[in-house]
């Protein structure tokens, strides 16, 4: 089978691998107190150029997105996210089990805009009662959004702008950072993600790590005890060399760029397949993901070999799947999947 499934269908980077092999028998401390978490860490600060930049190390996304917005939110408040973001969608409530609201704005290809987010915040302030409300304390956003968009440097600065002027945070979830990073078309790079957001993290489980997610505080930000509330979130690995490593390892002759340059060339390689058979996309990206509208019998021909992912119905006869490449992904692999196409 050939599988577009996702991009963390593979195991990880063989370099990672080998490091992990030649430093198997090192003892180690624990909790990422080690060597590797402190230069990994080091290594991302000047990857950003943010020398007070606060990183640790977390196992997945889901475990990054819920630590980060209930350790900064207080009680009362909600964290503003795009209809079609992945904590509104797909982490099974994991935000609202700790107590908070996701709020929620239309989505425009994955993005907010900066304007509808500006008139939510006046309407809820402008409400007289809105003491009786659960208050608007943080915007995350994705980057690349889910349907593989890219925000432009000029959209998330006017995002963050709205965010300051009502003292929210500004949380972007890079769960596939990389692949956007590198993106053709991109005017965003890592140290502008840096300096306009409060906080974000740097994928790994979609990157090339067998997981992990280095979260970033751009502004001496991190909530007090994070390493506490880590723990009591049932997150803090005690083999925390293990992220560290692996980070340390991306961030190395810029590795991580690199690998996730492949699954963009790739990708661009299936549109331009599918565009001159004349299929039909929904979201048009120059990052990792392609959602492609197919009859039920091209799904039926095409799942005997390929594994895709299924994103929603289209219409009674059509469905949006999504093929998806990653750092892994081979030119043969590529081919087979246009031959078949």
């Amino acid at each position: 089978m050939l599988v577009f499934q996702n991009d963390y269908s593979e195991g990880a980077h063989p370099a990672i691998l080998k490091r992990l092999a030649e430093t198997n028998m090192e003892q180690l401390p624990g909790y990422g107190t080690d060597h590797y978490c402190e230069a990994a860490q080091e290594k991302i600060r000047q990857a950003c150029d943010c020398p007070q930049a606060q990183v640790r190390f977390i196992s997945g996304g889901t475990q990054t997105n819920q630590l980060v917005i209930d350790t900064m939110l207080q009680p009362y408040e909600g964290v503003i996210a795009a209809d079609s973001g992945h904590v509104n969608v797909h982490e099974a409530g994991a935000i609202e089990a700790t107590g908070h609201k996701v709020l929620t704005l239309p989505q425009h290809d994955g993005l907010i805009d900066a304007g509808e987010l500006r008139e939510y915040c006046e309407t809820f302030y402008a409400d007289g009662n809105h003491e009786h409300m659960v208050f608007p304390g943080m915007v995350y956003i994705s980057h690349p959004t889910e349907y593989g968009t890219l925000y432009t440097k000029a959209q998330l600065e006017a995002i963050a702008e709205v965010c300051h002027d009502y003292d929210m945070p500004l949380f972007i979830d890079g769960a596939r950072l990389g692949y956007g990073l590198v993106a053709s078309g991109a005017d965003v790079t890592l140290p502008d993600i840096a300096r306009i957001a409060d906080v974000f993290y740097i994928g790994g489980t979609k990157v090339g790590a067998l997981f992990g997610e280095a979260v970033v505080f751009t502004k001496d930000n991190m909530p007090k005890h994070f390493t506490t509330r880590i723990k009591q979130h049932g997150a803090l690995m005690a083999k925390g060399w293990l992220l560290g490593l692996q980070f340390d390892t991306l961030f190395t002759d810029g590795l991580y760029t690199r690998i996730a340059r492949n699954a963009d060339e790739m990708a661009d390689h299936i549109r331009e397949a599918l565009r001159a058979k004349g299929y039909r996309m929904v979201y048009e990206n120059t990052t990792n993901q392609i959602f492609v509208v197919l009859d039920h019998a091209t799904i039926d021909r095409l799942e005997r070999e390929v594994r895709m992912g299924f994103m929603e119905r289209y219409d009674d006869d059509h469905t949006v799947m999504r093929i998806c490449t990653s750092w892994a992904t081979t030119a043969e692999s590529v081919d087979r999947l246009i031959d078949l196409l």
